[in-house]
C-alpha cells in the first residue's frame, strides 16, 4: 500500500480542495483509496467519504494517541491500494509548540509517512523556494520528509512551469500537481465546510493537473500487517441497545465511536429528531451527537421527539449529549438571527449563537477521557447546575439524573471503562 500525508503551509491554503481533487483522481484511476483526517475534525471526513464511498477515520497523536492511530490506519486501509491522510491547519500546528502533539507533522513522524506540501501559489513565483526550503528544513529536523509539493491557485501553465523549475533548480521536492486559480471553491460556514449533501461535490478534473509519475514517487510503501494494540476483550455493553440521534442536526459522529460501541457488544438503533421520531422503545441508553441544530430551529421546535426524549431521561436512563446534542436539551435555542426556538425544555438553560468562536481546543476529563471542543454558541443560565465532568479546561457540562451533557465531543476509546459507564 502507498501512503502519504497531505499538509498545508497554513489554514486556508486550499488543502481540503486539493485533498478532494486527489481522491477524485485516484477513484477515476480505479484505485482503491482510503482517506483519513489528522485531528478531531468532523466535516472534512464527510467530504472524503462522499468521494471514496467509505468512512474516513480521524488519526491524532493527541486525542487518539500514537498506538491507536497506527492501528486504525492499518485496519481501515487494509484493502486499499493507496492511503491519503489530510492534515489539519498548517503542518506544524498542534496543541503545543511547533510540530508537537496533535500536529500533522507529529502524526507523519510517528506513522513514518512522507508529506506532500500544499502551497498557495497566488502571487508568488521564486518565493516558493525559501518557503518550501524552510518547511523542508524544519521537517527534516523532526525526521519528517517532504516528498512533493502541490501548488494551489496557479495562474497559468507558464506559472506552473516557473514553480516547477524553481523547485528543481534548488534541489527541492518536485511539483507533483497544481490547481488552477479559477477552480471551484468549497463553501463554508461558522464551523467549517458545508456538508457535501448541501451543495454537491464539484468536479475538479478540468482544473487539477497531476504528474502521475512524480505523485507516485512522493508516496511511500506502508506495511500491510495490522498494528498490534492491547485491547480489552471485555464486552462492557453486551446486551445493551444504544439509540443514536442521526440526521442533519446531529451529524458529528466519529466512525471510530460507532465501531467502539459495536465492539463493546452494544446493539445500535438510529432515529431522527428532525423527522420527529420517538426514542426507539428498545433503547437502554441514548447518544445525542453534535451537529447543526441552529440551522434547523423551526423544525426542531415542532419535533414530535421531545416527549419520548424527556421521558427517557426522567426514567434515569443513561444519556450522553455532545455540543449540539446538549443544546437540544435546554429551554430554547437562539439562532444567528436572534430568533428563539423552543427545544426539549428539560434543562434550565438557553443556547445562544454568537458571531465569534466561543471555545476551541483539546479537552480531557480527570479520569482520562479525551475529546475536543469547538463551538460558536454559549449556554445561558441563571441556575447553578451540577457539572457532568471534571475538566481542567473547557466545558464541564451539566449532570441531571443519568444524563451527561456538555460542549465536548468525546473519543470513546480513549478511556473505555469510563465511557462504558456513561452508557450503563
Amino acid at each position: 500500500m502507498k501512503i502519504a500525508l497531505l499538509a498545508g503551509t497554513q489554514s486556508g491554503c486550499g488543502k481540503t480542495t486539493i485533498m478532494l481533487a486527489l481522491l477524485q483522481h485516484f477513484c477515476r484511476s480505479k484505485r482503491t483509496v482510503a482517506a483519513f483526517k489528522s485531528g478531531p475534525d468532523f466535516l472534512d471526513p464527510l467530504w472524503h467519504q462522499a468521494i471514496t464511498g467509505r468512512p474516513s477515520y480521524n488519526l491524532d497523536t493527541e486525542m487518539i494517541g500514537t498506538a491507536l492511530s497506527r492501528h486504525i490506519l492499518s485496519e481501515q486501509a487494509e484493502d486499499a491500494d493507496w492511503a491519503l491522510i489530510e492534515g489539519a491547519m498548517g503542518l506544524f500546528d498542534g496543541r503545543h509548540g511547533v510540530g508537537e502533539s496533535g500536529s500533522a507533522a507529529d502524526l507523519a513522524k510517528v506513522l513514518h509517512t512522507p508529506v506532500i506540501l500544499v502551497v498557495d501559489a497566488k502571487g508568488i513565483s521564486g518565493s516558493i523556494v525559501p518557503l518550501v526550503s524552510g518547511f523542508c528544513s524544519y521537517a527534516a529536523n523532526m525526521d519528517v520528509t517532504i516528498a512533493g509539493v502541490i501548488a494551489n491557485r496557479v495562474g497559468s501553465e507558464h506559472h506552473a512551469e516557473l514553480l516547477r523549475n524553481f523547485l528543481a533548480d534548488h534541489d527541492l521536492p518536485p511539483l507533483v500537481a497544481w490547481m488552477m486559480k479559477d477552480a471551484p471553491v468549497l463553501k463554508e460556514r461558522h464551523l467549517g465546510l458545508m456538508r457535501p449533501d448541501e451543495g454537491g461535490i464539484a468536479d475538479f478534473d478540468d482544473f487539477f493537473h497531476v504528474d502521475d509519475v512524480a505523485l507516485t514517487d512522493a508516496f511511500d510503501d506502508y506495511p500491510r500487517q495490522r498494528e498490534a494494540i492491547s485491547v480489552s476483550r471485555s464486552r462492557r455493553l453486551a446486551g445493551k441497545t444504544v439509540a443514536i440521534a442521526r440526521d442533519a442536526a446531529c451529524c458529528f459522529i466519529y466512525p471510530a465511536n460507532v465501531d467502539w460501541l459495536l465492539a463493546q457488544g452494544a446493539g445500535l438503533r438510529y432515529f431522527s429528531l428532525l423527522a420527529g421520531d420517538p426514542v426507539p422503545p428498545a433503547a437502554d441508553a441514548l447518544w445525542l451527537p453534535g451537529g447543526y441544530p441552529e440551522l434547523y430551529g423551526e423544525q426542531l421546535a415542532h419535533s414530535a421527539s421531545w416527549p419520548s426524549l424527556r421521558q427517557f431521561i426522567e426514567d434515569h436512563k443513561p444519556v450522553l449529549a455532545e455540543c449540539g446534542g446538549a443544546m437540544l436539551l435546554g429551554e430554547k435555542l437562539i439562532d444567528q438571527d436572534g430568533i428563539s426556538w423552543s427545544m426539549a425544555n428539560l434543562l434550565p438553560y438557553a443556547s445562544r449563537m454568537q458571531d465569534r468562536l466561543a471555545a476551541l481546543g483539546y479537552r480531557e476529563d480527570s479520569r482520562g477521557v479525551k475529546g475536543h471542543e469547538f463551538h460558536h454558541s454559549a449556554r445561558v443560565t441563571t441556575t447553578d447546575l451540577p457539572p457532568a465532568f471534571n475538566c481542567r479546561r473547557g466545558d464541564c457540562g451539566v449532570r441531571y439524573k443519568n444524563l451527561r451533557a456538555s460542549y465536548i465531543h468525546w473519543y470513546f476509546a480513549s478511556a473505555s471503562d469510563i465511557v462504558a459507564g456513561w452508557f450503563s
